[in-house]
């Protein structure tokens, strides 16, 4: 290499340096160990340098100019977990405040809610046995969440405080929504993060061994040197504290995008609520992310059995919340499966989906009889459309915000997503680094279209360059086993070829996916949209929970890589002028030796480094701040959430036949005052009689609506069969050895129309049919013991003529 070009190759050096992102520090410990001991080496040569010259003022040009908080490696471990905290406590926070306060004393009368109050007294009054058979015939229902509101009822007795059901209830539920799943999301967001910010090829900064051409420098020469060499290991450094802190300032707003949607977790309280649903979707991030660096492991062949263990474990955690949960891992995982496996694991993967796929259609057609199976199109037959198809699709790629935020989200979306294509592409540097194409095909090492086929498992040798001519100025080497080995400390998995395009394919592929189904729920009809949606009931409510699991990552990535875009076009701007310059400037003989002035270029260099650097982050924390705040100030679809519930669980009802009055409250503390609450009560679920359960201790035969009469071991269903036929031997048969205690029967006047949706109401018809009730009460078979007509028409309470 000709002397003259040494100083030049620096600069373009630099430059390439500042179109490259740089590795994501994600064990901060570790990494910054490794780090720091460049940065000694450096400092010690400089050092030496200084003194052999006797310039004392050189040692200031070192690495201190770096921003102070993260010149600590306490402060650079500490920073993760400090921004984490602040965003799950914000998320928290946020929760809390939009929780209702209406539903801490009253249940909410809604289709699902007296089942889980139901299921959590059943746990309170039999123990953790009972979990594995919480309906009222024995069956087997998802039993986390009710688990984990019955220990809060627990821990509470310790501290002696009395919790209500209720209270428990919300609790749980506040904890799952406003911890638990921002934290999942904010797991799985960093994992995408730190697989992008490590797939990406990183200048790694190594002290040239000296050579016998180095002792013809001058002393001049040397010094100048020494300034390249503190310029080069700034550029480095700043790269990395630019990276590390956009990380961790995203970091800081995903828990609060998280719970900003009404996607989830608003919207499962208000529909049903479904709770069980709800939980495990907040738990399904961490499967997520578990599944997938699974993925890593066996790429990289390493660590398989620990990874295997965890990813089954949380597995298990999410189908013992709720087995459906399931259908949405599986749809999410389908392309990253097809994108990071092996073809005999994708073959095994989509055997076992088969496998699953063909047991739930067993399962249902054993569990529910219907004369419709054969005929999808007649599938949902009483499901309309909500959405037109703009309106469906426009509301995934809002993530269910409103408004300026839901634009503003879109918008990121879709810039994010081609500003990530373009990053994994490179044609940023292509475009960018024209001016600078001679100075790097010199200097600098050629880099491929597609910088991550230098993060390849097959180790490929590194151009060699040629060692510049003093001890000061480190060589730039791009060589992927050196950067690998860097941060394999940190990083147990190493990087794949086209990991960082493998990641936005499957998260945009997963982002699809998810709208497909979304679009075939609340837009089309016939058997193909049945079909798709099928898994979920074809219920909107549980399919929108899937969006923010693909939109936040996604939308993540795209700012990172926008922030890389903005930060390598600065770089190009700034530095083409001031290689132009300099190479202009140092256009002299071969036998002159140029070198870099210590004080302009330097000077320019630093300033170039921290504008190129900062301004991508800078512009990446103010468009998602503006984003994360203005979600909460412009919220009308959360705040209507709020009001239904609010609506629900409010006693001032118009209609008296609603599920709760204030009239009903008094007329089932009155029938528990008077039956007791070893008694059994028999009535219709769904004039909201169920309510005594948990509101009063009552025993009612069947507290939940959805009562199965196809069960064999059912007795609602016996019973209500019995009741319906009319006969007095029947009717006593039936109910009379139910218990041993006293057997009533309660009128609270017809079904509640909030739950007229129901499509097995009329099964429950003859608890309300005034002419049978009445016939049983001229043969004997009823009697009655309390009339309540002064609250409402024909309200009475009835006890069975058995011999009890």
């Amino acid at each position: 290499m000709i002397p003259e070009n040494r100083p030049l190759g620096m600069v373009a050096a630099l430059a390439m340096m500042e179109l490259m992102t740089s590795e994501q520090i994600t064990n901060a410990g570790s990494v910054t160990a490794d780090h720091d001991s460049i940065q000694t080496h450096a400092q010690t040569r400089s050092r030496q340098n200084s003194l052999a010259t006797g310039g004392p003022s050189e040692r200031k040009c070192d690495l201190r100019w770096r921003p102070a908080m993260l010149h600590s490696a306490s402060l650079r471990a500490l920073l993760p977990w400090l921004t984490s905290i602040i965003g799950i406590v914000s998320a928290l926070c946020l929760v809390i405040a939009w929780f209702p306060s209406t539903v801490w004393n009253t249940p909410i009368a809604s289709s699902d809610a007296p089942a889980h109050y139901y299921f959590i007294r059943r746990l309170l009054d039999e123990g953790l046995g009972a979990a594995l058979h919480l309906w009222p015939h024995n069956s087997f229902y998802p039993p986390l969440f009710h688990i984990c509101a019955y220990f809060v009822i627990k821990i509470a007795v310790l501290f002696g405080v009395q919790c209500s059901i209720y209270a428990a209830f919300n609790i749980t539920w506040i904890i799952a929504s406003g911890v638990i799943f921002p934290s999942g999301m904010l797991v799985l967001c960093r994992y995408f993060l730190q697989r992008w910010n490590r797939g990406n090829p990183i200048s790694r900064i190594s002290q040239a061994s000296p050579t016998s051409e180095s002792s013809s420098v001058s002393e001049s020469s040397n010094v100048s040197n020494q300034h390249a060499s503190s310029a080069v290991n700034q550029q480095y450094n700043a790269t990395l504290d630019a990276t590390f802190v956009l990380q961790n300032l995203l970091g800081l707003f995903v828990p609060v995008l998280a719970v900003s949607s009404v996607c989830h977790p608003y919207g499962l309280l208000s529909a049903g609520p479904l709770i069980a649903f709800g939980f495990a979707t907040s738990l399904l991030p961490f499967l997520i992310a578990a599944t997938l660096r699974l993925f890593d492991e066996i790429s990289a062949r390493e660590h398989i059995v620990k990874w295997l263990a965890i990813t089954a474990i949380a597995g298990v955690i999410c189908l013992v919340a709720h087995p459906r949960i399931a259908f949405t891992y599986a749809l999410i995982l389908v392309p990253f499966i097809v994108l990071r496996l092996p073809w005999k694991l994708i073959l095994g993967a989509f055997i076992a989906m088969c496998v699953g796929a063909v047991a739930f259609v067993a399962l249902m057609l054993t569990s529910f009889k219907s004369d419709r199976w054969a005929n999808p199109a007649s599938w949902f037959h009483s499901h309309q459309p909500s959405k037109n198809l703009w309106e469906s699709i426009s509301f995934c790629f809002t993530d269910g915000l409103d408004g300026f935020p839901a634009i503003l989200f879109a918008l990121l979306l879709i810039a994010g997503t081609v500003a990530a294509f373009v990053c994994v592409s490179r044609r940023t540097v292509v475009r960018f680094s024209d001016s600078l194409s001679v100075a790097v095909s010199t200097v600098a090492p050629a880099f491929p279209a597609d910088a991550d086929a230098l993060a390849s498992d097959t180790a490929v040798p590194a151009p060699a360059v040629s060692p510049v001519p003093t001890s000061g100025l480190p060589a730039v080497s791009c060589s992927d086993a050196a950067d690998v080995s860097l941060f394999e400390s940190s990083e147990p998995s190493r990087p794949r070829r086209n990991d960082r395009l493998r990641d936005v394919i499957a998260l945009m592929a997963a982002f699809l996916l998810v709208t497909l189904v979304y679009v075939c729920t609340v837009t089309l009809v016939g058997a193909l949209p049945n079909i798709i949606s099928a898994p979920w009931y074809r219920d909107e409510n549980r399919i929108v929970t899937m969006l923010p699991l693909v939109a936040l990552p996604l939308l993540v990535i795209g700012v990172n890589a926008f922030s890389e875009c903005v930060s390598a076009c600065a770089a190009s701007a700034s530095f083409a002028p001031f290689v132009s310059s300099f190479s202009t400037k140092n256009s002299v003989s071969s036998s002159s030796v140029p070198s870099l002035s210590s004080g302009p270029a330097v000077s320019s260099v630093k300033s170039v480094s921290f504008i190129s650097n900062w301004i991508g982050p800078i512009a990446a924390f103010l468009v998602v701040a503006i984003l994360a705040v203005s979600a909460q100030i412009v919220c009308p679809s959360r705040t209507a959430v709020r009001d239904a519930i609010i609506a629900h669980s409010s006693l001032d009802q118009s209609d008296p036949n609603e599920q709760l009055t204030e009239q009903k409250i008094i007329v089932l503390r009155k029938v528990t005052e008077r039956t007791g609450t070893q008694a059994t009560i028999i009535s219709d679920p769904l004039n909201g009689s169920m309510y005594a359960e948990t509101l009063f201790n009552a025993n009612m035969l069947y507290p939940i609506i959805n009562a199965r009469t196809d069960v064999s071991p059912a007795p609602f269903g016996k019973v209500e069969t019995a009741f319906a036929s009319g006969d007095v031997q029947q009717v006593l048969g039936t109910v009379c050895p139910l218990t041993d205690a006293p057997k009533y029967f309660l009128t609270m006047g017809d079904q509640a129309q909030s739950l007229q949706s129901f499509p097995y109401r009329a099964q429950y018809d003859s608890f309300h049919n005034e002419e049978l009730i009445d016939a049983y009460v001229d043969d004997g078979t009823l009697v009655k013991v309390a009339d309540y007509s002064q609250y409402g028409q024909g309200w009475a309470l009835y006890r069975f003529g058995c011999a009890d």
